[in-house]
């Protein structure tokens, strides 16, 4: 495996516009969607994002594009359409997590042509793609037909489910196409609440395991409050999570993917052990500094204890 030495990854996916209620009941519009936070994290930590999205020309799509744009996300192979954007409801419980309610039908994110997908087919450095676009019809299959090409041109792959339960099925058929695309993939990063729900009793690192053996290179799965645990070959890789005063926990998992992708595409040649270490250390940092904040808002890179941690550029 090998990164170009000026990397890049590309973000392919969701922009979702995250209502999330307030105590007072109201609700306030945040810019969400997984791949929309994953470029954003990685733009804010320094490293050049780009976001192969379908952002609805409405009011709340609009928003989703100013947003990308002012944190420094490269839109060049953005699409723009008139189908609604997609809207997430947020209700966060006592400890500042969140549920979600969604409203996809005939929204934008999903309704993919080849034509659209082409600019990442010749990705190189880091494809990282999940959520939401990986199982939605009808754009899901041509996501994983790009998948393929893209893989068979040497781009790393990198994804991660973040399953959405009331959408996906039972959990048979969302282990199918998940485990479909890990087959694809160099790196895959899921949530505890992802693994418990797609292989109900089976233990975190067996799953791991099975994962590694479908062709995975490394991975990974977040903990919360726990940290991180990881497995590359043989190795198996445990962060804990420093402790900090939750806001809420929206985005938090996008940020520790886009601290991840930020440490792992500086690696010259292949993850070396040391490498993955200092990875995890540093996604959940950023994972962590997200959780004291509203909504998705990822860490810039001089707001970390240490800015020159591997995945900062200079």
């Amino acid at each position: 495996m090998t990164c170009d030495p000026q990397p890049v990854v590309t973000v392919l996916g969701e922009a979702v516009v995250d209502l999330v209620q307030g105590p007072d009941g109201r609700f306030t519009a945040h810019p969400g969607g997984s791949p929309l936070n994953v470029a954003v994290g990685l733009a804010r930590l320094g490293v050049p994002a780009t976001l192969l999205a379908r952002f609805s020309t409405s009011r709340f799509g609009r928003i989703l594009r100013a947003h990308a744009d002012a944190n420094g996300v490269d839109l060049r192979h953005a699409v723009d359409t008139d189908d609604p954007a997609t809207l997430a409801i947020a209700s966060l419980d006592d400890d500042g997590v969140a549920t979600y309610d969604f409203y996809v039908d005939g929204t934008a994110d999903w309704q993919w042509r080849d034509d659209e997908l082409s600019p990442a087919l010749t990705s190189r450095g880091i494809l990282h793609t999940g959520s939401l676009a990986v199982f939605r019809s009808p754009g899901a299959d041509r996501v994983a037909d790009a998948l393929r090409t893209a893989r068979a041109e040497r781009a790393l792959i990198s994804i991660d489910p973040n399953i959405r339960p009331g959408l996906l099925g039972t959990p048979a058929q969302a282990r199918a196409r998940v485990e479909e695309l890990i087959r694809l993939a160099h790196l895959v990063k899921a949530s505890e609440e992802d693994i418990a729900w797609l292989y109900p009793g089976r233990p975190v690192e067996d799953v791991l395991r099975h994962w590694r053996d479908l062709g995975a290179a490394l991975t990974v799965v977040t903990l919360g409050a726990g940290g991180a645990l990881a497995l590359s070959g043989t190795r198996t890789f445990r962060q804990p999570a420093p402790a900090v005063e939750v806001v809420d926990t929206i985005g938090a998992g996008d940020a520790f993917t886009a601290g991840l992708l930020a440490a792992l595409s500086r690696a010259a040649s292949g993850w070396p052990n040391e490498e993955i270490a200092a990875a995890l250390r540093y996604a959940v940092e950023v994972a962590a500094v997200t959780c004291t904040r509203a909504g998705a808002d990822p860490p810039y890179r001089h707001e970390l204890s240490n800015p020159d941690q591997p995945g900062t550029s200079a």
